[in-house]
Parts: C-alpha cells; sequence; structure tokens
C-alpha cells in the first residue's frame, strides 16, 4: 500500500511514526548520559578485545568496526537512554613510543549532551575509543 510520499510505502512510514513528539526538551535526571559510567564500559571492551591482540594493519580497519559495533550495542541494552543517539569512534595504531592526540569540536546542547574516551595500549598497539550520547528533542 502506498501512503502518496515517493519512494515510501505503509511500513517505512509506521517505522518512522513510532515516536511521537512527547514535547519534553530535557531528559530526566536520572536518564542522563553519564560519561563516568560509558568510560568503564569503554574500558571494559576495549581490554576483553585487544588485551592478547598483535597490530596487523591488514585486520585493524575490521577491528575498530567490530569494536564500534560492540560499543554502541553495549551501550544501547546497558544505558537504556531511548532518545540518545550514541556516536562511536575507534582508533587503533601501532605501539612504537609515539605520542597520540585526538581532538573533538562538537555542536551540541551541554545540558543534555556529552562523551567519553577510553585508551588501551599493550606491547605492539594503542587504541582510543570515544562514545558520544546525543539527546533528541
Amino acid at each position: 500500500m502506498e501512503t502518496g510520499i515517493k519512494g515510501i510505502n505503509d511500513t517505512e512510514a509506521n517505522r518512522v511514526s513510532d515516536k511521537q513528539n512527547s514535547y519534553i526538551i530535557r531528559p530526566p535526571f536520572d536518564q542522563k548520559f553519564r560519561p563516568s559510567i560509558v568510560k568503564s564500559i569503554l574500558s571494559q571492551i576495549l581490554k576483553e578485545r585487544l588485551e592478547n591482540e598483535a597490530y596487523s594493519p591488514e585486520i585493524t580497519h575490521d577491528r575498530c568496526i567490530e569494536i564500534a559495533d560492540a560499543i554502541k550495542q553495549t551501550l544501547k541494552n546497558t544505558l537504556n537512554l531511548s532518545r540518545y543517539r550514541y556516536l562511536v569512534q575507534v582508533i587503533i595504531g601501532e605501539q612504537r613510543g609515539q605520542g597520540v592526540k585526538v581532538a573533538y569540536r562538537c555542536y551540541w546542547d551541554a545540558d543534555t549532551d556529552n562523551y567519553a574516551e577510553a585508551s588501551f595500549m599493550n606491547e605492539s598497539l594503542f587504541c582510543v575509543a570515544s562514545a558520544f550520547g546525543v539527546y533528541s528533542y
């Protein structure tokens, strides 16, 4: 069945309209993104996934995607913050004693949006994972 909008059928239209506007523009205090909790989740996942890994440039891209997906799924399942959207970035590099600086610039609401990051190092690699929580109005 057609909705009248070119390219969208009824199934897609229903999926889009599942979230009704509640006119709530701020999350309750207990429903805010908590960087301390997210940082511990990031650290745990990085340690589990990379503790016994050796750096290999051939698999680094796939490993970054796997870790980012695992972090995003864990955040969705653990935090249960339904109005938040998560962005996850994972960087893996070869450990050669070099320094790495990571910087972010965001345009967001400082009252509701936040981020956390964690890093991991072993003998052959380093990893920096960042997770951003952005509240959807």
